[in-house]
């Protein structure tokens, strides 16, 4: 009994370690690349000394299979294994 008790917390500790992706929200800023979109992400953080907030914006390059998404487009992207140089992370919805 002891050995199908492991099998199951081990399987549950791999399903909860592919859940730490890391995911953000933004507006696709460039669809020039082929399967490719620039993702603008913004962040309101506070300054750690000043403790004024501040907008912090960052781009990302996503994978974008099929060219569907365009600019001013919102979309969702999730972290994945590198796929290329600059690119780690894919396009998982637009809203």
């Amino acid at each position: 009994m002891k050995i199908s008790q492991n099998i199951k917390n081990n399987t549950e500790n791999d399903t909860k370690a592919k859940s730490k992706s890391k995911i953000f929200s933004g507006v696709v800023v460039s669809d020039k690349m082929k399967d490719t979109v620039v993702v603008k992400v913004s962040r309101f953080v506070k300054h750690p000394k000043y403790g004024k907030y501040i907008s912090i914006d960052k781009k990302f390059k996503a994978d974008d299979k099929g060219n569907t998404k365009k600019i001013g487009d919102k979309v969702t992207i999730e972290e994945c294994a590198p796929i290329s140089k600059d690119k780690h992370f894919r396009v998982v919805a637009s809203s």
